[in-house]
């Protein structure tokens, strides 16, 4: 198995992608919105994907956030609602906001496991911060650590309880981020002491199965490498600092912020400490540039992937998804 996390092209498997995910055998895959069309034609891809990979285990990721950041969306999924409602609520009322928010959880998982998606790229945990890029805005739960923290945690117990796997990201933080690392790389200047708030939250849950990385420099950590390919980052601040001992992703390897060919930037992240790589385009070529990087999953990478699939494990509530939403509406009537 190659310690990749791949997306695919459109709604069903090519034949060059059949063969050469036969061939690669990557951990997983992620699916985007051109990947998804209705229930059963998304339903009956990921049963192809886990046929192929004869894993019935076999991680399938998306993000579902809500808000903007939604591949399974209308007229055929409901909307969701995105972080920063949660975000008002909790201000007025914060057990009613984590309340909220664990139906929110069970709600985007009864939504998922429906089609058969296992592992869901939420929540984030980026802290919101004045002047900032617009790339988290919305998407972050709000600029206090111990509110970040409670909604997070509540996201991905409500994700657990209805059998999906929740990854924290971005760590160590993107909140600072006056770039947007899809299109360049950004440089975060603020000292160690001022970074503490922003690892605050991946700290309080640091138990979490998966974790991300981010495309950011950290000067006060590494000025010279991002997150996703710093060897300091990853030793000292997630796996030291946060305590992070899960199943750690990179953030997709394709996006902008990175430089050098795939396969250079796929060795990079695991040489760094990542245990698996993400790329998404569903580029073929790309694909296969990025393979050439990658040899076969580490035994600690194996065994913390193992776990995190373990983690949501048998679980589904059975409740449905109008019904968890139903609840989670009347909560955020009050924000």
């Amino acid at each position: 198995m190659r310690p990749a996390i791949f997306g695919l092209s459109g709604e069903q498997l090519t034949t060059d992608e059949r063969d050469f995910f036969r061939d690669v055998d990557p951990a997983g895959y992620i699916l985007f919105g051109r990947n998804c069309a209705d229930r059963a034609q998304v339903r009956a891809l990921t049963d192809d994907l886990r046929e192929l990979s004869g894993r019935a285990d076999l991680p399938i990721l998306i993000d579902q956030e809500g808000g903007h950041v939604a591949r399974l969306k209308p007229p055929v999924w409901p909307e969701l609602p995105g972080a920063a409602i949660f975000g008002r609520l909790y201000r007025r009322a914060p057990i009613s906001a984590i309340e909220a928010m664990q139906d929110h959880g069970r709600a985007i998982a009864a939504q998922l496991r429906e089609v058969g998606v296992s592992v869901n790229c939420a929540p984030l945990l980026d802290l919101a911060h004045p002047g900032a890029h617009s790339i988290i805005g919305e998407r972050s739960l709000g600029a206090c650590p111990m509110q970040v923290a409670a909604l997070g945690r509540a996201m991905l117990e409500g994700m657990r309880a209805g059998g999906v796997v929740g990854i924290v990201k971005h760590m160590p933080g993107h909140g600072r981020a006056t770039a947007d690392s899809h299109l360049e790389l950004p440089v975060v200047t603020a000292s160690e002491a001022e970074m503490e708030d922003d690892l605050e939250p991946f700290r309080k849950l640091a138990w979490a199965p998966i974790g991300m990385t981010a495309h950011i420099v950290c000067t006060g950590w590494d000025a010279q490498a991002c997150a996703t390919l710093s060897q300091d980052v990853i030793a000292e601040v997630i796996r030291g600092r946060i305590g992070f001992d899960g199943l750690l992703i990179s953030d997709d390897i394709g996006m902008g912020a990175l430089s050098g060919g795939l396969a250079e930037r796929a060795s990079g992240a695991i040489a760094a400490g990542c245990d698996l790589v993400l790329h998404c385009s569903g580029d073929l070529a790309d694909m296969q540039s990025a393979a050439e990087g990658l040899g076969e999953i580490s035994e600690a990478a194996s065994a913390r992937l193992d776990r995190a699939l373990d983690w949501a494990a048998g679980a589904n509530e059975g409740q449905s998804f109008d019904e968890l939403a139903s609840r989670r509406d009347r909560l955020l009537a009050y924000a």
